[in-house]
């Protein structure tokens, strides 16, 4: 049996900085990374902020905060009066972040340029992977400001958390791509056009490339990445150090799973990457598991006396409270089937168990339900 994880010791460790939160959707990783953040703060007195990458809107809710934005709101209401905690909470904005890049790391008149280019208008909203990547970068931003007791991010489900993982290694290929080598000739050879310096071969080339996506996108795409040329040194070098930062004893990535063969079989997929990168995985969350009141009553002895009890005509109602906990009993024992899919594969990775909760958590009381049954 894998050993009990000791949330509170996580928690309570000086030396902890970063928790990371991550697993399939729908399991309760939002709640669970809220629940960290606000016992971290009320029970161990840290000085804590939970990020949460995730558009929807249920950790703002469950905090009591009407909206959640780039900047960190302090969650008011809570009982930190005993150890001194702070809780605040932010929600990735993807667009500025990325504005919030380029102002610190150029001058003015360049990030203007930059703001105008309809590449960068698409690229800094919707391209594919810039989530990931900034939320890199904004994890980086808040572990430097040096201001964060711990920091507790909350992931989007675990094939998009692999890709927050990824982003480093995405941006170097990137970076050391032939055709992004192409598109900053012009700029380093002082603003001729890119047909004028490259051979005739990539100029045809370039000539197909114009007809399918139009020469006005291909020329604000050339002017982006000459824009930008001064800063792509800083972004892999800072996604670097944030990567780093992922693999050092500062940090432990929770996994949250539910008992769903979906839901497992993300975990068991992230925990084997995570063990790959050389990534600290501190265990594993079983969320919304079930388990009978009376364990020494099987499922065949209570539909059996149900059964009789039907037979004989007396007490209806026990015969139905006997077949809901033969239903009951079957569950909780389908649920462990399933959850044994990842501790049978995974021994060493300490495991608690959260009991499914008679209501959805909405508010600060029920964070506070789902924290004491993690601790």
């Amino acid at each position: 049996m894998p050993a009990d994880l000791d949330v509170d010791a996580i928690l309570a460790d000086p030396e902890s900085r970063i928790i990371v939160c991550c697993g399939a959707g729908g399991v309760g990783k939002t709640t669970t990374a809220a629940a960290v953040a606000l016992r971290a703060a009320e029970r161990h007195g840290r000085r804590t902020v939970v990020l949460t990458i995730d558009p929807a809107k249920r950790l703002a809710q469950s905090l009591g905060l009407s909206e959640l934005d780039n900047t960190p709101r302090q969650v008011k209401g809570i009982d930190t009066e005993a150890t001194g905690g702070e809780l605040h909470a932010m929600m990735l904005d993807m667009k500025r972040t990325f504005d919030d890049v380029v102002l610190t790391h150029t001058d003015p008149q360049r990030a203007q340029e930059i703001f105008a280019n309809p590449f960068y208008a698409a690229m800094s909203s919707t391209f594919a992977g810039t989530q990931e990547y900034m939320a890199m970068e904004k994890l980086g931003q808040l572990r430097a400001r040096d201001e964060w007791d711990l920091i507790v991010v909350d992931t989007p489900p675990s094939r998009s958390a692999l890709d927050f993982l990824d982003a480093p290694a995405r941006l170097a290929r990137f970076l050391d791509g032939k055709m992004l080598r192409l598109l900053l000739a012009p700029a380093k050879a002082g603003g001729k056009s890119v047909f004028s310096l490259v051979t005739a071969s990539f100029g045809m080339f370039s000539r197909v490339v114009q007809k399918v996506i139009g020469a006005q996108l291909l020329t604000d795409l050339s002017g982006f990445v000459a824009a930008l040329d001064s800063m792509f040194g800083g972004f892999r070098q800072r996604a670097e150090q944030t990567y780093r930062i992922l693999q050092a004893k500062e940090t432990s990535f929770l996994l949250v799973a539910a008992p769903e063969p979906d839901a497992i079989r993300e975990a068991a997929y992230f925990a084997q990457r995570l063990r790959d990168d050389r990534m600290p995985l501190a265990g594993l969350v079983l969320n919304r598991m079930h388990a009978p009141d009376a364990d020494g009553l099987s499922a065949a002895d209570s539909l059996a006396a149900a059964e009789a009890l039907d037979a004989s005509g007396e007490s209806p109602a026990t015969a139905d409270a006997l077949r809901i906990h033969a239903a009951l009993t079957e569950q909780a024992a389908r649920e462990q089937r399933v959850a044994a899919r990842f501790t049978d594969a995974f021994p060493t990775v300490p495991t608690v168990v959260v009991m499914a909760q008679p209501a959805d958590v909405h508010d600060v009381d029920g964070l506070r339900s789902i924290g004491d049954a993690l601790a």
